[in-house]
């Protein structure tokens, strides 16, 4: 066997800056591709850290003209391909693209609030909210647009999966991203259901979500990649700790098994890349959940260079700094909630 399959000789001996030959590429991605991202909160520094080193990454909802970068960015533009905010789980990818591409009938739920409409399968895109409920829905209608454009005439996906738990609408079925009346919206016990995916659920929302963006476009490569954020909190009753390894571990084995059956699906390891031991937590904010812009750096040096057929290099020190963008995980809401 070649070096990369010892662990001495491809872990220990290199270190973590001068790991290499960790991804081969199932396929190849030109830099004038067009890319589209979407999925968790780390999701959000993929695209624009490509979009930096001139890679064609595709922004199919543009801020309207007027806005201040914070304002963008504080009303979900720019992070994701498209406008759906963050996308946790596979059942959620899902959800949108059935709804985009004529699979499924998009809800008409709206959470009202103070006088303004919220929509509840993206809680945190208009922090003020919506003047109507019709307002907003016709909001959702141009991202479930947006998203259409962007599948159809886009090369590459790039998903990020990053939770395991769920909060679902027990009469109609669709998941929510977050838990009612976290972000916005009120808990109703009766109506809010926890649930946790297995690794048959994951493996099955995955193939569909493939096979969705493969039937709009068969020209459509994805790349599958987990997100190396920890959980904020469980609602399973075990540690956070335990259930963030458990979550990763469902995914990261869902992830490699879709990979693993199918010529249009690779899997990028920025998960092990950012949380693996050998990075000993280096790229982690204090709070051991933010990954820093140095660890983005150094995922997407690994990816593009790959990608050219050259080593990452090695990453810049420049000490702690705030997550690029200053874009919040939604989930980091839940922070709050925890006991004083």
């Amino acid at each position: 066997m070649p070096a990369r399959a010892f662990w001495r000789a491809a872990v220990v001996e290199p270190g973590m800056a001068g790991i290499s030959d960790l991804w081969r590429p199932a396929f190849a991605i030109g830099q004038d591709d067009a890319v589209i991202t979407a999925g968790s909160c780390f999701a959000a520094n993929l695209g624009r850290a490509l979009l930096e080193r001139g890679w064609n990454w595709w922004d199919a909802e543009p801020a309207p003209p007027g806005l201040t970068g914070p304002e963008r960015r504080a009303r979900g533009y720019g992070a994701f391909s498209f406008r759906t905010g963050n996308i946790y789980t596979a059942a959620v990818a899902r959800q949108w693209l059935a709804w985009a591409l004529g699979r499924a009938e998009p809800p008409t739920e709206a959470w009202a609030g103070d006088g303004r409409f919220f929509d509840p399968f993206r809680p945190s895109i208009e922090p003020a909210g919506f003047a109507s409920a019709e307002e907003m829905l016709e909001s959702r209608r141009t991202t479930l647009a947006a998203i259409r454009r962007a599948v159809t005439g886009a090369s590459v996906l790039i998903f990020t999966v990053g939770l395991t738990e769920s909060w679902r609408d027990a009469a109609s079925g669709d998941t929510y991203p977050v838990c009612p009346g976290t972000v916005r919206g009120e808990f109703d016990p009766e109506r809010h259901v926890f649930h946790e995916f297995t690794f048959a659920e994951v493996y099955e929302d995955l193939v569909a979500v493939v096979d969705l963006c493969r039937a709009a476009n068969p020209d459509l490569r994805v790349v599958l990649t987990v997100s190396p954020v920890p959980l904020t909190a469980t609602a399973t009753g075990g540690h956070v700790l335990t259930a963030t390894v458990h979550a990763k571990s469902v995914l990261r084995a869902a992830v490699g098994q879709v990979a693993g059956e199918r010529d249009d699906v690779d899997y990028f390891p920025s998960y092990e890349i950012v949380a693996g031991f050998p990075a000993r937590a280096a790229f982690f904010e204090p709070n051991l959940r933010t990954v820093t812009p140095d660890g983005v750096d150094f995922v997407v040096r690994h990816f593009v260079g790959a990608l050219a057929g050259r080593p990452a290099a090695r990453p810049c020190r420049t000490g702690t700094a705030t997550q690029i963008g200053g874009d919040p995980c939604d989930d980091a809401v839940l922070d709050y909630y925890r006991p004083r």
